[in-house]
């Protein structure tokens, strides 16, 4: 009997999708899987004996700053003013060495800019740029009539979901307006991704701090409380339940505020949640460390209760997925002593890092299981961004991302021998077990054994379909 011929061919590895576990051969032509099992050979072949094959992971949160706006940023500020260390290259590169290979880009526009102009900005970029997969989230610019079309155009052109920020005075709960843009993404079947800190209490928390001589970044997390998080996801609810619109809870960091998401998800409103790994890993306690502003994120590092709620949240499958937000500074920029708890640059470094320190803690320590760090980390994101089933499965006809997974392989993390341009990591010096061996992307190999043959550009933009109902 003759066998088919696909461009690569993996083999021997244990397939793992939710509710499925197999031993079986993966034929992969076009840049799609073409065959489950049974009889093939390869042009390329790669030995998956005693790795775990994954799905591609889909980092749906990331902040990456492309060559154009870059130099835009650089030539207004005349270099004074910092920016995110990683462009869709340096950022690619660390996707693909923590098993990730298709993400979803935080699009800003800037002063006088449309979102579709910065939309358009951003593609350019990352199609020179990008070695993994990527859609881009448009971040709202405003609240009248032209945004409105705006989302709708953008959504009828595959990109279907929106930012806002509640964080900001602009387009703070109750801000006229703001429903009525909720509203049209909805319409549109375009998900709105939602920020969740209350500007108004962030204002008064923090010029209290400054004015009492509390404004040192070890006054962080008081600048921005569970209540502000709570506060404002309340408000989020509340547009759901009057929309009808899905909405997305962006970095959910608390137990209150997940208690909150609970409670409208068992009402039945369409309202989804994310949460990031510095609220799996880490404590409010860093901030007691010399180099405190180095865990800046927003909303804050919480307390050992809201981390121990958080895994449970993951378990329980209120939590649907995770992201780094990956908004990485170099460590001088973050430990600038000109700043405060107002000012304070926010975001880490964690795209390498999300899939192994989940993972490692997660499936490793026995809080999730293996089917869960699958949902969480692929299934789930493509599903909720209209990918799946291109993206988020091993199944004929998907697209060849895969991660080959050696569940036993131990690293120290060091961030300075890391992809990313910040040169740090919040997790140095952790032993994390489990680490992707191979990771191929759109069927062609891009990581093999610590070795990254991905090349800029080769990543494609991915048109989403509508976001589902809940």
């Amino acid at each position: 009997m003759s066998q088919l011929r696909f461009d690569l061919v993996v083999r021997n590895g244990t397939i793992v999708t939710p509710g499925h576990r197999e031993q079986a051969d993966i034929g992969i032509a076009d840049g799609q899987i073409a065959q489950l099992g049974g009889a093939m050979t390869g042009h390329e072949e790669i030995d998956a004996g005693g790795l775990l094959v994954l799905p591609g992971g889909i980092d749906a949160h990331v902040h990456l700053v492309c060559a154009a706006l870059a130099a835009q940023l650089e030539a207004e500020f005349d270099g004074a003013e910092p920016h995110w260390a990683d462009d869709f290259w340096t950022g690619s590169l660390a996707a693909i060495g923590g098993g990730i290979t298709t993400v979803g880009n935080m699009t800003f526009a800037m002063p006088g800019e449309s979102m579709t102009a910065a939309v358009a900005r951003d593609m350019a970029g990352a199609r020179a740029e990008a070695a993994v997969d990527w859609f881009l989230h448009p971040v709202l610019t405003g609240l009248g009539e032209a945004e409105r079309a705006e989302v709708a155009a953008l959504a009828a052109s595959g990109h279907t979901s929106l930012k806002i920020f509640l964080s900001s005075s602009d387009f703070a709960a109750g801000t006229p307006g703001l429903a009525e843009v909720v509203a049209a993404a909805g319409q549109a079947g375009a998900l709105t991704l939602v920020h969740c800190e209350d500007a108004g209490m962030l204002e008064r928390t923090g010029r209290e701090l400054i004015e009492s001589g509390h404004g040192a970044i070890q006054f962080f997390p008081d600048a921005r409380t569970v209540d502000a998080e709570v506060t404002a996801v309340n408000a989020a609810v509340d547009l759901a339940a009057r929309t009808g619109s899905a909405i997305y809870i962006v970095h959910l960091s608390s137990a209150a505020a997940l208690d909150r998401c609970r409670r409208a998800r068992a009402a039945g409103l369409p309202v989804y949640v994310e949460t990031r790994p510095l609220y799996l890993h880490l404590t409010r306690s860093r901030f007691a460390e010399p180099d405190a502003a180095k865990y800046v994120g927003a909303p804050p590092l919480r307390e050992q209760a809201d981390r121990d709620a958080l895994w449970r949240g993951l378990a329980c499958g209120n939590i649907d997925t995770l992201a780094s937000d990956h908004a990485p500074w170099t460590l001088e920029h973050k430990l600038d002593p000109a700043l405060d708890v107002m000012t304070a640059r926010q975001g880490v470094a964690d795209l390498e890092t999300l899939m192994p320190m989940l993972f490692s803690e997660g499936v490793v320590a026995g809080r999730i299981t293996l089917d869960q760090f699958v949902t969480l980390t692929s299934v789930r994101a493509a599903r909720l961004f209209g990918l799946y089933p291109r993206k988020g499965a091993i199944a004929v006809g998907s697209d060849g991302d895969l991660a080959l997974w050696d569940p036993h392989e131990t690293r120290l993390i060091d961030g300075a021998r890391m992809a990313s341009r910040a040169g740090y990591s919040v997790y140095d010096g952790w032993a994390v077990t489990g680490w992707p061996r191979f990771v191929i992307r759109r069927g062609q190999p891009v990581l093999a054994d610590g070795a990254c043959t991905a090349r800029p550009g080769q990543g494609q933009w991915v048109r989403r379909g509508p976001a589902p109902a809940l």
